[in-house]
């Protein structure tokens, strides 16, 4: 399978595409800040950094294989601005299992930018790709992220104990899910639009 979307995927305030070069300035704004990588399973990153990304898998528009992944900016409308960046990645073929993430600049937080990238998210992953499952993984102290995936109508199935060494101590993950048939089913309560927050 070659899942290749059609760029930008748009809701009401946002516009999925790929990274593209021009886009590090920008990113490096959030993604260099200890702040923003606390939780994430990266460091800080310097511009060269996210450049070399950027010019390897970051700018990716398609998937083709288990393990690749589509690293999409999010682009505020009308302004074009980016205010963070989400992940789809195709974690099994044969079980049609994806997973999400996504990074925000913390000007943009508590606005619903993250539940309405996810919800773009999840509508590529379902009614595009044609995944069965998407996951999605969060440092259990992320309080604002579980919430997130929880609007999304992702079920919390796993509260793993200190399952690993990250950034210099133990840490729990919580883990989340949602069901294509589950997604599907938020449409007739009138959800997978519902408005950001």
């Amino acid at each position: 399978m070659i899942f290749r979307p059609t760029f930008p995927v748009r809701s009401e305030r946002l516009a999925l595409r790929p990274l593209e070069p021009g886009d590090a300035e920008a990113l490096h704004s959030y993604r260099s800040l200890p702040r923003v990588c606390r939780f994430v399973p990266f460091e800080p990153m310097d511009v060269r950094t996210i450049e070399s990304n950027i010019g390897g898998g970051w700018s990716r528009r398609a998937i083709e294989r288990e393990g690749e992944a589509l690293i999409l900016g999010v682009e505020l409308a009308p302004s074009g601005e980016l205010a963070g960046d989400v992940m789809l990645r195709w974690l099994s073929e044969t079980h049609r299992c994806g997973e999400i993430g996504y990074v925000f600049h913390p000007r943009f937080e508590g606005q619903g930018y993250a539940t309405e990238a996810g919800r773009l998210l999840l509508r590529l992953a379902f009614e595009e790709m044609g995944l069965h499952r998407v996951v999605a993984r969060v440092d259990a102290r992320n309080s604002a992220s579980a919430r997130v995936l929880l609007r999304l109508g992702m079920r919390p199935e796993a509260h793993l104990l200190e399952n690993e060494w990250f950034k210099g101590e133990w840490s729990d993950e919580l883990d989340f899910a949602i069901l294509g048939r589950e997604w599907r089913g938020l449409a007739g309560e009138g959800l997978r639009e519902a408005p950001p927050g």
